[in-house]
């Protein structure tokens, strides 16, 4: 019995999904089934632009994983109840994202900051966040990011 509780409280504290650090290679390891997988391709050419990888959490949180041919994440997009690990997520852009966060007055509106190497968009009310976080260097010259979801 005691085994049990001690398996049943390691499973609760393990994480269930493990996400791409920005700029990085996608997740891998012991994250959920994908929601799906989808690709882009531009018209002229049969070679897709990215991929998309995209998985709930345990909190209910989608992210979704723009990944390059080259197995490169050049994007990430979130939407739930919570913002999902932020520092997970943005890798070594994180500490970016958290002085972006700084420099503004708190309870402002979204979280925009945009400069030439990291562009994060978040965005949240009680009970719902969603954001985007891209490199721009990396982006597809025919992709659109207003377009990433």
């Amino acid at each position: 019995m005691k085994f049990a509780k001690v398996a049943l409280a390691a499973a609760a504290l393990l994480p269930l999904a493990s996400y791409a650090a920005l700029g990085g290679a996608p997740g891998a390891g012991s994250a959920p089934q994908p929601l799906f997988r989808a690709a882009t391709s531009n018209a002229a050419s049969t070679a897709a632009a990215y991929t998309v990888r995209a998985s709930r959490d345990a909190n209910g949180v989608t992210v979704r994983e723009y990944v390059l041919p080259a197995n490169v994440v050049f994007a990430v997009t979130w939407d739930g109840p919570v913002r999902p690990d932020m520092s997970a997520l943005l890798g070594s852009y994180f500490p970016n994202a958290v002085a972006a966060s700084a420099a503004r007055a708190r309870g402002t509106g979204p979280l925009i900051e945009r400069n030439g190497d990291f562009q994060i968009e978040s965005a949240g009310a009680p009970g719902h966040a969603s954001g985007k976080a891209f490199l721009p260097r990396l982006v597809p010259a025919n992709v659109r990011v207003e377009d990433l979801q």
